[in-house]
């Protein structure tokens, strides 16, 4: 048996320790956004590192930040090899609401080969694996096939606002020649998947405001504005009845798509009434002339993710109210720049604010723009040989319309690309109530990882 066949069957032994180890890890409510979970995160940051530390002869150390601290370890045994620096992040979104959880969310619950829990998929489960996968190396080899370093952060769903800084004040410390994600879902269960682009994200509240009190409707009704009808007619400017933004400048610096991008896109294997029966929506819709998958992912959206304002408890009260709120966030493509898209968008609510109202602009600080990886780099070919040696098939490459700005600040200050070498799918309900992770992707995982690592560290710096 080969050394990396011993791995692999050494990992396949410490199935049910591992998922034992994910469970433990899964009831830590580490939440980021919340100040009440600040000592829970702060928990998860400290099972991160006695995990890193349990994996082997790892130089692992806690580090401080303005927000949640970053866990960091290394191993640079392997004279002459490649040096890979592994992402994840080990907090969670909330779990609300909780009454559409069908077990409590940091209560993990194994049911029909899922175990179901808040952050399970997103990132928990997928980055324990490569910590997994360094201490069965260091367990039967003695040591890593190439040079190690991880970085996992607690703050990532909420923008990663600290670690910018920290990439940039850091960029000795976190050298590398390729960044490994283990955040980063892949497109479907049906076949494995390579994604080699992101879009970047940008976003803001705004607040309409009229009189300055709620007032009685009967007795102020068609004397004064309401914010909320100003908030509708606000919010409905913001397309045209073709599904495009209609902000004026929001498309300046975007690139169309080549005919044979479009052609690679068109070639991939999508059941447009399958997604559709997935999600529960009665038919696709946005912008015209771009098929839905071009639309989802290589094209800049605008999309009001709430609004509020008024009354909204039982029965009726007859207010006009004094205020209405929206939430609006951006999805973005290459070249776009998230300060002048919020400054652009800013400027039309502006413009068209109905007469008798007054509208005021919160951005987001923490924006993030699109990143790619080029399709011919060799950790990607590396990726797509461990792939196919598990599942037998060759990875489709795929783009993810989502958001994850590690990619972008890699790139940016330390000139490296990133890999999403992530074993969660893009069903598992992250983000929602019910989110799961698939115990056999675990073990799938764990193999890949494995593989991944000796193919790179056969590979010259």
């Amino acid at each position: 048996m080969t050394a990396i066949e011993s791995v692999i069957a050494h990992l396949a032994g410490q199935h049910d320790r591992i998922l034992r180890e994910l469970v433990d890890f899964a009831t830590i409510p580490s939440v980021s956004t919340n100040p009440a979970h600040a000592a829970d995160v702060r928990a998860a940051a400290q099972w991160v590192s006695r995990a890193l530390a349990a994996a082997g002869p790892l130089s692992v150390r806690t580090i401080e930040t303005a927000g949640h601290p970053i866990v960091y370890g290394e191993w640079l045994g392997a004279q002459g090899k490649l040096t890979v620096l592994v992402y994840g992040h080990y907090d969670v979104q909330p779990a609300d609401p909780l009454e559409k959880w069908t077990s409590a969310p940091f209560t993990p619950t194994l049911r029909e080969g899922r175990l179901y829990a808040r952050g399970v998929s997103d990132d928990k489960g997928p980055m324990l694996i490569p910590i997994e996968v360094a201490r069965s190396f260091f367990e039967i080899a003695r040591a890593l096939p190439l040079n190690v370093k991880f970085i996992f952060e607690g703050e990532e769903e909420i923008g990663s606002p600290s670690l910018d800084d920290f990439i940039r004040e850091n960029s000795e410390l976190l050298a590398a020649h390729v960044v490994l994600s283990a955040d980063g879902a892949m497109w479907r269960i049906s076949e494995p998947s390579l994604t080699v682009s992101s879009r970047g994200l940008a976003a803001l509240e705004l607040t309409v405001t009229g009189a300055s009190k709620d007032l009685h409707s009967g007795r102020h009704g068609g004397g004064v504005a309401n914010p909320l009808h100003a908030m509708a007619r606000l919010v409905a400017s913001l397309h045209d009845d073709g599904g495009r933004v209609a902000v004026a400048g929001f498309y300046d610096r975007v690139c169309e798509l080549t005919n044979n991008e479009r052609a690679d896109l068109a070639a991939l294997p999508f059941d447009e009434a399958a997604y559709l029966a997935q999600v529960g929506a009665p038919d696709v819709a946005g912008e015209v002339g771009y098929t839905t998958l071009e639309r989802q992912w290589t094209r800049p959206t605008l999309e009001v993710n709430g609004m509020w304002g008024g009354y909204e408890g039982p029965g009726s009260k007859t207010v006009i109210p004094s205020e209405a709120h929206a939430k609006l966030t951006f999805r973005l493509v290459p070249d776009q720049d998230p300060d002048e898209i919020v400054a652009l968008v800013a400027r039309h609510l502006e413009t068209h604010v109905s007469p008798g109202t007054r509208v005021s602009v919160t951005a987001d600080p923490h924006g993030a723009r699109a990143a790619h990886i080029a399709t011919d780099h060799i950790a990607l070919a590396a990726a797509a040989a461990a792939l196919h040696e598990v599942y037998g098939v060759r990875p489709l490459i795929v783009r993810m319309g989502g958001t994850i700005p590690i990619a972008e600040l890699f790139r940016r200050h330390m000139g490296i690309d990133t890999v999403f070498f992530s074993f969660s799918t893009a069903d598992e309900d992250y983000h929602a109530p019910n989110e799961f992770f698939r115990v056999h992707r675990l073990h799938e995982g764990l193999e890949a990882w494995a593989r991944y690592w000796q193919r790179l560290g056969e590979l010259r710096p």
